[in-house]
C-alpha cells in the first residue's frame, strides 16, 4: 500500500508540472474570441494618453506639413487618400483599430492569429521561434511577429513593415520601426494592447499608446472585400468619386 501510495504521489506531481507547463505555453485563452475597439464610455479602461510624439528632422517638418495638408482638405471636404480609401491594406499598427470593426484573436499550439473584419487582415504571431534580424526580413505591411507569454500578458515583437506602410497618425517610419505590444484582459471583457512604437531612424524617442476592445460574445466574422469602383485618387492625392458619363 505504501508503495502505490508513493506511486499515486508521483503521478500527481507529473500531472502538475505537465499542467503548469501547458498552462505557461497557452497563456491566457481568455484571449480567445471576437473584440471590438472601445472609443470610451461605461465599463471602458480610464484613458492612457500616448506618450509625447518627437521626431527627428527632416521628419518632424515632413509630417507637420502632412498633417496639416490632411486637416485643410478634410476642411474643405476632400480628404487625402489613405490605404483604406486605395483598397489597400492597413498594415501594422492602424489595422489593430479602425473604427468600430471587430478584430478576431485565435490561439493554437505555436501560434496566435490576429484578424480584423475590414480588408480581412490577418497578422501570424510565432510563438515556438527567434525573431530574425530587421534586414533578413523581406518588408511588408505586418511585418514578423514573434510572441511569448508573461504570466497572462502576451509580449509580442514585431519588426520588417515596409516604411510605406502608414504608421500611427500617420507617423512616417523607417525600415527598422520595431513594434512591441503587450496584449492582456483588464477585465474578462475588456482586452487591453499596449503599443510602443521604436525607430531609431525617425523617433528621437519611443512612443507608447494604449488601445482597449470590449468582448463580442458568439460574433461571427464577416466578409470585408474592398472592391472600389467609385473613387479615385487626383494627382494632387485627393479622393475624388468617378461621375458616370451620361
Amino acid at each position: 500500500m505504501k508503495t502505490f501510495g508513493a506511486f499515486a504521489v508521483l503521478l500527481a506531481l507529473v500531472a502538475s508540472s505537465a499542467s503548469a507547463q501547458t498552462a505557461s505555453a497557452v497563456g491566457d485563452p481568455r484571449l480567445s474570441g471576437a473584440w471590438e475597439p472601445m472609443r470610451g464610455g461605461p465599463g471602458a479602461p480610464p484613458p492612457t494618453p500616448p506618450s509625447p510624439i518627437t521626431l527627428k528632422a527632416p521628419y518632424a517638418a515632413e509630417w507637420q506639413a502632412r498633417r496639416a495638408a490632411q486637416d485643410e482638405a478634410t476642411k474643405k471636404g476632400e480628404p487625402l487618400a489613405t490605404l483604406g480609401s486605395e483598397c489597400l491594406p492597413y498594415g501594422m499598427p492602424t489595422m489593430m483599430a479602425v473604427a468600430n470593426y471587430p478584430i478576431e484573436i485565435l490561439q493554437t499550439p505555436g501560434q496566435v492569429t490576429i484578424l480584423t473584419e475590414v480588408h480581412s487582415e490577418v497578422r501570424r504571431v510565432f510563438l515556438d521561434r527567434p525573431q530574425l534580424k530587421a534586414e533578413d526580413i523581406p518588408p511588408g505591411y505586418y511585418g514578423r511577429s514573434i510572441g511569448k507569454w508573461e504570466g497572462n500578458t502576451l509580449v509580442i515583437d514585431s519588426l520588417g513593415i515596409d516604411p510605406k506602410v502608414a504608421g500611427y497618425q500617420s507617423l512616417p517610419h523607417s525600415a527598422r520601426l520595431r513594434i512591441t505590444e503587450r496584449i492582456s484582459l483588464a477585465s474578462p471583457d475588456v482586452l487591453q494592447d499596449q503599443i510602443t512604437l521604436d525607430d531609431p531612424v525617425v523617433l528621437e524617442k519611443p512612443v507608447t499608446y494604449t488601445l482597449a476592445y470590449r468582448r463580442l460574445p458568439k460574433y461571427e466574422m464577416v466578409e470585408f472585400v474592398c472592391d472600389n469602383n467609385r473613387e479615385y485618387t487626383d494627382d494632387k492625392g485627393v479622393v475624388r468619386m468617378k461621375v458616370q458619363e451620361k
